[in-house]
């Protein structure tokens, strides 16, 4: 394996980083606040001294196990089979963070009483699902359990035990601001209130695992009898008045105002003031719960002694302060100065993503807690010294108006996730990258930060899951391409993550027009998505060209990134119905890539041969020697249409692809979802 540089590179990552393209032991005591408890679980059970024997705990496999946990919304999770007796044993627990409770689930080497209580639970529920639910809410119910199982439990986690102490004290203050953070963010998008309405248990794991009532799993998201509270599918978000929420086309009512800019600012919400509406901060609108983690943050940094981690500290309280003020650009400066050279710690919190509310337009507040991954600096000193080219070449293919600019941005580290909150932390799935800002002089001047996730979707279970989708689709041929470990997906994961920093991205203005105002914000987040991961299959080729990639490589991370599009493609276009629906970015960002490359003959269909796994009958099948000029043509028409601004023709591809019948959206869907979807957990040793 020592042929290739990226090999290299991938081989320097650490062992803890291992769970693809570009979307685990048990825990100590927590220190975090109410809703983010971690416990210990170490050691074998010994048994007692009164001699009797010791209890066995396998009576249901390992993955039902798991699954039975989240209905039964127990913060308890079975990490390896280590000794494989297929008997749970206490130093293979973790216990959860973000649950409404936190328990001890083992004392010493043993299971507490607590656990005994939690296991009996799981294997009742398990052999009845449907017991003590009411004839009347058993339809429901049956849903509500559908939409849990479409998500596999997979957990993160990291282990602190040994740290120094002003280690310790740093993490636990983070997991108090995680809290914070996921408060403010039921706060913001309306769910705080509806918590007391959620009334049985299998609900309540909904309603905390999908931040909020509504189901999120490809086939039951669109259902409205699918819920955590009985006649209530959609929630009013607190970010614009409810009155006009009522309407399914109130985003473009207030988007087509004269005060629309003003209105549709990131940092505030929209609240009625007699005469109409009026930007109201966000300091202002949630002024205690932002002072609360104002001084969390401060307390972090007072934590942190190490003189190495001055830039830390720098941005911890700069942080503080924007929570304080709504100014939000000295953190992003401070935060701008940080890296994998001047700290070990990647720190992100604050307001930022937007697509988590319907009009796309109010920045959700998050936090990223993670360690950064040394791995990431040998990309970066190949990378750095032709990032210019790399601009150059994506503005050709733009075309007028837009030029190239001179470009300075961070190229991706890696970081291995701690925890997400709030905005980070999705039902199913995870950011696996992201570039920010995406406002701002940090932003406009190219000096903001973006990294790859390189600890998410390593683990064995998520490897074997995707490898039997991939199998599925591909014929044997190009299956033999799906490499599964984490190179592929990392590469592809830095490469539209530095794309997002190239060409005409959010900030530029086509003829003096945004992209929001362009195409309306919930398709400009489709297309800034796929001007990002276009440019991360066409940058391929520009690397391989350079010596940086080999055949076979290039081709590992094209098969990849056509399985990614096949996994978001299976989780459908749009949330909600009719007028409500709202566009999901990295699906129909995945629909038009793969349409794109069936039109171009560089992917197709063929209804005659078996898959890869020898089950199914009809494969897709990639055709290496037609794929780079069919990306490259892509690339034209997708920077093409961000350069010019053009709305009419950013509609049309996704009239033909997203809605159009060219993409087998029922095909992909039906093999994909034959596997559930990750659900991130997390849990914390200290």
């Amino acid at each position: 394996m020592k042929a290739s540089p990226v090999v290299a590179l991938f081989l320097s990552i650490t062992a803890s980083s291992l769970v693809g393209c570009g979307s685990k032991k048990p825990a100590a005591q927590s220190t975090a606040g109410s809703g983010t408890g971690a416990t210990a679980g170490a050691g074998t059970a010994t048994g007692s001294k009164a001699a009797m024997p010791p209890r066995n705990y396998n009576a249901i496999s390992r993955s039902d196990f798991n699954r039975f946990a989240v209905r039964a919304n127990l913060p308890i999770y079975w990490t390896a089979d280590v000794d494989n007796d297929k008997n749970l044993d206490a130093n293979e627990v973790a216990s959860l963070l973000f649950y409404p409770s936190q328990t001890a689930w083992t004392k010493g080497n043993a299971f507490t009483p607590a656990f005994d209580q939690a296991y009996d639970t799981i294997v009742k529920l398990a052999a009845a699902p449907d017991a003590g639910i009411a004839e009347a809410d058993l339809a429901r119910a049956k849903l509500v359990g559908a939409d849990l199982d479409g998500g596999r439990a997979t957990l993160v986690h990291n282990d602190f035990s040994k740290a120094p102490a002003d280690d310790k004290a740093f993490v636990a203050h983070m997991l108090k601001v995680a809290a914070l953070i996921d408060d403010l963010y039921a706060l913001q998008n309306g769910t705080a209130t509806l918590a007391p309405q959620v009334k049985d248990t299998l609900s309540q794991s909904l309603f905390r695992r999908n931040r909020g009532p509504k189901c999120a799993a490809p086939g039951t998201d669109s259902n409205p009898a699918c819920t955590a509270i009985a006649g209530l599918n959609k929630v009013a978000f607190d970010v614009y008045p409810a009155d006009i929420q009522k309407a399914d086309d109130f985003c473009a009512v207030l988007e087509k105002r004269k005060d629309a800019e003003a209105l549709l600012t990131p940092f505030t919400v929209v609240r009625a003031d007699g005469k109409g509406f009026k930007a109201v901060p966000y300091t202002e609108a949630y002024q205690a719960p932002m002072a609360a983690i104002a001084a969390e943050l401060r307390a972090a940094a007072d934590a942190v002694k190490s003189p190495n981690e001055a830039p830390l500290i720098t941005y911890l309280r700069a942080a503080a302060q924007s929570f304080t003020d709504n100014n939000w650009q000295p953190a992003d400066e401070a935060w701008s100065k940080m890296s994998v050279d001047n700290s070990k710690w990647y720190v992100r919190v604050g307001p930022d993503e937007v697509y988590w509310e319907p009009c796309a337009h109010k920045a959700g507040f998050h936090l990223t807690f993670a360690l950064i991954n040394q791995g990431s600096i040998a990309w970066q000193k190949k990378l750095v010294p032709v990032q210019q080219d790399m601009e150059n070449s994506i503005a050709a293919r733009a075309g007028k108006p837009y030029t190239a600019r001179k470009v300075t941005f961070h190229l991706p580290d890696f970081i291995d996730i701690i925890v997400n909150a709030g905005d980070d932390r999705d039902a199913l799935g995870a950011t696996i990258g992201q570039s920010l800002p995406n406002w701002g002089p940090v932003a406009n001047e190219g000096r903001g930060r973006t990294v790859a996730m390189s600890n998410l979707y390593q683990d064995p279970d998520s490897q074997a899951a995707r490898k039997a989708q991939a199998e599925s689709l591909l014929d044997a041929t190009s299956a033999a391409n799906y490499f599964v470990s984490p190179e592929p997906g990392l590469l592809s994961t830095i490469l539209h993550e530095a794309t997002h920093n190239l060409g005409p991205a959010h900030e530029y203005k086509a003829y003096g027009k945004t992209d929001d105002a362009a195409f309306g914000g919930p398709l400009a987040s489709v297309y800034e998505e796929l001007k990002a991961q276009t440019g991360g299959l066409y940058l391929v080729e520009f690397l391989r060209g350079k010596g940086l990639l080999t055949d076979l490589q290039a081709k590992q991370t094209y098969t990849d990134c056509i399985v990614w599009a096949f996994g978001h493609i299976s989780q459908g276009m749009y949330v909600g119905t009719g007028k409500a629906k709202t566009r999901k970015a990295y699906s129909n960002l995945a629909a038009i890539q793969i349409g794109f490359l069936l039109d171009k003959g560089a992917l197709t269909f063929d209804a005659n041969i078996m898959a890869a796994n020898g089950t199914d009958k009809g494969a897709f099948v990639i055709h290496h020697d037609k794929l780079i000029a069919a990306i490259n043509d892509m690339m034209t028409t997708v920077a093409g249409i961000k350069a010019r601004g053009d709305g009419k023709a950013a509609n049309a591809l996704a009239s033909k692809y997203v809605d159009g019948a060219v993409v087998p959206h029922k095909l992909i869907t039906e093999r994909y979802l034959r596997f559930p979807k990750s659900s991130f957990v997390f849990a914390v040793t200290q």
